[in-house]
């Protein structure tokens, strides 16, 4: 029928991507995506299954004149959307990488034109590598991946990255100064550990293990975050069930101080630190260690002298 406009539909796990919309929505709610990265994803959910070549990208987004550093942009337009579906490039679960080829979407995607059917008329296949959506077909469950007890990523609003980076690196700095200082003073700690508990050796051992282990995997964080690694929100999530008992545990440094500062200031700021790796969790969430804008407007083009 002519005249009804065509609503193509795209659902993958409990994601669905509206080309009608240019919207990309997880369990109905839609999800900050820039038109770039969101026509890249397009592309590789059309042809799911099949390699998408860079040049086939290339020639399609950034046609023939255009003047862009075309590796770059579309490096990052990948990696905004592996942040936005919490892939990674190491394990995906929907983007696949295939080194100096191309890029593949490997997961299933049922494919809903939005084109009422004729009777009498032949169906028209999908494209290659997309499963049909039966009308019968119930919707996905919500509780596949929402029944999460820590706060999912479509939950924490957008914020500026160069501002959640900070963050993010202000705390990686804050952990490392007391890895350094406990070190540096140990016999200090000695002396409040031993004041403490009657058995402090073993205390003693725990301070000096979690400092040495926790150097490095600051140092890691803090490079991977303001180096804007590819796939920082899935690394990270991976590595915070490692991080957060190390946070936990340190978050008991004030009373370190107790000394200085008395037990009721050492209790207020531990319970403040009790804190500290959610809010890790967030800042990453909200895009740490990503670019805080990718360019979803035409490209500008050299005018002629």
């Amino acid at each position: 029928m002519e005249g009804i406009p065509k609503k193509k539909l795209y659902r993958f796990g409990v994601f669905e991507a509206d080309t009608a919309t240019g919207e990309l929505r997880k369990q109905g709610r839609r999800i900050q995506l820039p038109a770039q990265p969101f026509d890249v994803l397009v592309m590789l959910l059309e042809q799911a299954g099949n390699i998408v070549s860079r040049t086939q990208i290339r020639d399609r987004l950034w046609p023939e004149g255009t003047f862009v550093d075309f590796d770059h942009s579309l490096n990052t337009a990948v990696n905004k959307i592996r942040d936005v579906l919490g892939d990674s490039a190491s394990s995906p679960r929907f983007v696949e990488t295939l080194a100096r080829r191309g890029y593949r979407f490997i997961a299933p995607v049922h494919f809903d034109d939005g084109v009422p059917s004729s009777v009498g008329s032949d169906p028209i296949p999908p494209p290659a590598g997309i499963i049909p959506r039966q009308p019968e077909a119930k919707p996905e469950s919500a509780s596949d991946n929402s029944s999460s007890f820590l706060t999912a990523r479509h939950e924490v609003p957008q914020a500026h990255g160069t501002l959640v980076s900070t963050l993010f690196l202000l705390l990686q700095l804050m952990y490392l100064c007391f890895y350094i200082i406990a070190l540096a003073r140990l016999h200090a700690v000695d002396d409040v550990i031993s004041a403490t508990f009657s058995h402090p050796t073993w205390a003693i051992i725990v301070a000096i293990v979690t400092a040495v282990t926790g150097i490095p995997v600051r140092l890691y964080l803090i490079s991977m975050v303001a180096f804007r690694a590819p796939g920082v929100s899935g690394k990270f999530l991976r590595l915070f069930p490692f991080v957060f008992p190390l946070d936990e545990l340190w978050a008991l440094a004030p009373f370190l101080l107790v000394p200085q500062i008395g037990y009721g200031l050492a209790l207020g700021i531990t319970a403040v630190l009790l804190y500290a790796p959610f809010a890790e969790r967030s800042l990453i969430l909200m895009g740490a260690g990503t670019a805080s804008a990718v360019h979803s407007g035409p490209a500008k083009r050299l005018d002629p002298l």
